[in-house]
This record gives C-alpha cells, structure tokens and sequence, in this order.
C-alpha cells in the first residue's frame, strides 16, 4: 500500500511537471513571449524597423508564426482576443515577408506569379492558406467593425501606421488601439490637420467605409485630433511613400 501510495504521488508530481514545462512553452510561445521580445528589441518606439536584427533572429519568429498556425483561435475566445491574435498574425507575417525578400527598398517590390504581396496565399493557420489582403479585408475588417484596426497593422512602408513594438494581447489591445488612432492622425509626417483644410493619409480614402459607418469622417478624426476640424473643412488625401520602414 505504501509503494502504491508513493507511486500515486510521483506520478502527480511528474504529471504537474510536465504540464508546468508544456505552459511555459506555450507561453514562450505566445504573443506575450517570443513576439514581444522581438518586436521590443527590433523596432523603435517610432516604429522604424530593424530587418537586419529580425534576419539574425527569423528562426525565432518562424517558431512564432509556427505557433501561430497551430493554434487558430477558438470559437469560444473573447472577441478581444481573436481581433489581438489576427492582428498579431498579420504583422508578424509582413515581417517574415519582408526577411524572405530582404533586402528591399519597398514591399511594393515583392511580386509571386504576378502576385503582389498583399495577394499571396503565404499565411497557414489552421490548414487553411490565406494572404495579407484575406486577413485584412475578410477576417479583421469583416468581422470586427472597428476602424481601429487599420492603425494597428502594419504594411512595413513609411506612410503605414507605425509597427507597434509590442505583441498585440486580448487585455491590451483596446488600449492600444486607441493610442494607435490618436497617434496616426496627429502624426504630421503622416497627417496635416488645420481647423479649416486638412491633408490626410490616403488611408482615409482607401478605406473611407469603414471610417464614417457611425458619423462622418471629420466626426472621426475630431475624436482623436489635438486640432478640432470644421464640418466643412477642405479635405485634400498625400501622397503615399511606400519606402521600406527601415
């Protein structure tokens, strides 16, 4: 009885040991772990980008990506959490894209079988291929209904919202998004806002739907600008620099 009872304890005590190794992994793994470190260590606080520093490390971030194939999100996960792992998953593979391409001076560069980047089906998740433009258009802007959501992708071009350099997680990514928004739109490099006239990313143009669902598009820049706009200000789009942001 006594060898029995002892071997019942060894047993929990491996069990628990090993289920302790494979959380930890798993959350070496996760957006809290491997991408974080990477995105800290590789790209500013102004969202410039060290692609010379991610290719010394891409055998991280495939283990990254890796991960994030193999665990698509649930049916049961929080709508934060879905949105936090799709946005992960778009800008983590935008930067391998970038690494398998490197270098370059622009991601417009980049053509597969008369493809362009935003059009190649390179993203596995969950057995299933997508490309940059099924994650965007189909998945984050389809089922979400947040505008945000544009200032928290990164398309690695200097006119793009900036890259965040942190891991997009369920419990943050309100938060962010919300820095993000107010960020892009008072970014003069990016935006040129005067109460009566403003020149705007082209962003605005592109996706000016999903802008002025709820109010008009001055309505939603109001709610971030330092600068409140007229109702009838000159609306004028700049041009877009495509430039690597590097």
């Amino acid at each position: 009885t006594f060898v029995l009872i002892m071997k019942t304890i060894a047993t929990i005590i491996i069990g628990a040991i090993i289920f302790s190794g494979t959380h930890i992994f798993a959350q070496d793994n996760d957006d809290s772990g491997i991408w974080n470190i990477l995105l800290s260590e590789y790209v500013t606080s102004e969202g410039i980008v060290n692609y010379d520093g991610f290719l010394k490390d891409k055998d991280k971030l495939e283990k990254y990506i890796t991960y994030l194939s193999e665990t698509p999100p649930a049916s049961d996960w929080p709508e934060n959490a879905k949105k936090a792992f799709w946005i992960n998953v778009y800008n983590a593979n935008t930067v391998w894209l970038i690494l398998e391409h490197y270098p370059l001076k622009s991601i417009t560069e980049i053509k597969e079988k008369g493809k362009t980047a935003w059009e190649i089906k390179f993203i596995k998740i969950g057995g299933n291929q997508y490309s940059l433009n099924d994650i965007e258009n189909n998945i984050l802007r389809k089922k979400f209904n947040d505008p945000r959501i544009h200032f928290g992708i990164n398309c690695a071009s200097f006119s793009c919202p900036k890259l965040y350099n942190r891991a997009m997680k369920a419990d943050n990514i309100d938060n962010v998004l919300e820095k993000l928004s107010k960020e892009f739109i008072n970014d003069k490099k990016r935006n040129e806002i005067k109460q009566n006239k403003i020149k705007i990313s082209k962003l605005f143009e592109w996706y000016k739907e999903d802008f002025i669902k709820n109010s008009t598009l001055i309505d939603f820049l109001n709610k971030y600008s330092d600068i409140q706009i007229d109702k009838d200000a000159k609306i004028d789009f700049l041009e877009y620099d495509w430039s690597l942001n590097n």
